[in-house]
């Protein structure tokens, strides 16, 4: 299930450099095209490791992992441009897709037979670390 997890942030932050790079923000000096590529490498190596959670998860793993896998299409297509959005619209992707990241955690957890959870009474909701507004992109 770990496997899983670090699929999802290569995935997450492979689109993040994309984005950044079609937005003409950040600092990447890879092309466009190499990271197109990159993020196809992470999009296999989430599937590859999902395939396992699929026949050995439970349930709860199972829906939380196609949930978790379906927000991240959804930073993937505005990083690639098949869907528009403004920058908030993009944080706020990202904010959805580390709460369904968590809760993967948390069905993970009990698949495992770990007490407790990641989320919860003891664990406050957190949100991202962000850099400050870059302006007229935030719009």
């Amino acid at each position: 299930m770990r496997a899983v997890l670090i699929g999802a942030r290569l995935r997450m932050a492979a689109a993040g450099r994309l984005f950044d790079v079609r937005a003409g923000i950040g600092t990447e000096h890879r092309s466009e095209e190499e990271l197109r590529e990159e993020l196809t490498e992470a999009n296999q190596r989430w599937g590859s490791a999902f395939e396992r959670v699929m026949l050995l998860g439970g349930d709860d793993a199972i829906e939380a992992g196609h949930e978790l896998n379906a927000m991240i299409a959804e930073i993937e297509w505005q990083a690639t441009g098949r869907v528009t959005g403004t920058h908030p619209e993009w944080r706020e992707r990202y904010r959805t897709a580390f709460q369904l990241i968590n809760s993967f955690h948390d069905a993970a957890r009990t698949d495992l037979g770990i007490q407790g959870n990641v989320s919860g009474e003891k664990h406050p909701q957190r949100d991202l670390l962000l850099p400050e507004a870059r302006g007229a992109e935030e719009s």
